[in-house]
């Protein structure tokens, strides 16, 4: 893989993954856009690069994740995680298959667009405006919720903040538990992609995903270096959503979808065949 190439789907992970617009969608469609092949190494390390962007979770609320006193905050994140375990593991191939169905994402990214331009005016009063008052209920509906982003374009940000907010979680703590949650939910996917996993099945060369990180050392500066390029700038844009979200709610993010959406689907039904 390319090194500059790697560098740019790795900036592209850190913008878009804690943000409701869809990082696999927004990755693959760069990768579209640089004329890279769909290669099964390729799909691994749009995976697997996501383990940069949870360690700036890690990092910008060191102290949240390291209170030891609290320990009902890692039972919260335990079951919470659960629903998309289960789920993942059930369709993982049917998830894989639309990977490469640029339409069927670009589609999506519009929907869930339109379905943002409302999200403000949908939850009124919210109460909730810190973890510690969310339940282990509250926290494993968040966790189904964030199962909806197994559709490539949903966002998993944008699913689990609203999950959020359907329990009475102010936008602020609905991203903000959306973030703690990111961290086991892509931690193991990650170590699934690339320790369980087996790529390529249907070729005549299977191989787990590092198998195929080791192959070259191409490869392994490429995922070294986009692991370190998506935890930087992940943490660029964490501190800046909450902000955002706060000050401007869903409806920019909203547009942008649609926009982008519309956009894509033309270029990828007209100009891409």
């Amino acid at each position: 893989m390319d090194l500059i190439k790697a560098i740019i789907i790795a900036i592209v992970e850190g913008l878009t993954e804690y943000l409701p617009i869809s990082s696999t969608a927004h990755m693959g469609f760069a990768a579209n856009l640089m004329g890279m092949e769909e290669t099964e190494f390729l799909k691994m390390f749009q995976v697997s690069i996501q383990f940069g962007a949870i360690l700036s979770v890690v990092v910008a609320y060191w102290k949240k994740f390291f209170d030891f006193n609290n320990l009902k905050f890692y039972l919260k994140l335990g079951f919470a995680v659960i629903p998309a375990l289960v789920l993942g593991y059930l369709f993982d191939d049917k998830i894989e298959a639309v990977l490469g169905n640029q339409i069927a994402i670009s589609s999506v990214l519009v929907l869930g667009g339109v379905i943002l331009l409302f999200a403000d005016s949908w939850f009124k009063n919210p109460k909730i405006d810190d973890e510690k008052g969310i339940s282990i209920k509250k926290a494993v509906t968040i966790g189904f919720w964030q199962c909806l982003a197994m559709m490539p374009g949903t966002s998993r940000s944008a699913a689990s903040i609203i999950g959020g907010m359907t329990q009475g979680l102010t936008r602020k703590a609905a991203a903000e538990f959306s973030f703690f949650l990111a961290v086991p939910t892509m931690l193991a996917v990650t170590v699934y992609s690339v320790f369980v996993k087996t790529w390529g099945k249907e070729t005549a060369t299977p191989m787990k995903g590092y198998e195929m990180i080791m192959e070259s050392q191409n490869h392994i500066i490429a995922f070294v270096v986009g692991n370190i390029v998506a935890f930087v700038v992940a943490l660029i844009a964490i501190k800046s959503f909450i902000g955002l979200l706060n000050k401007y709610g869903f409806k920019p993010w909203g547009w942008y979808r649609i926009f982008v959406g519309v956009a894509l689907l033309i270029y990828f039904q007209w100009f891409n065949n």
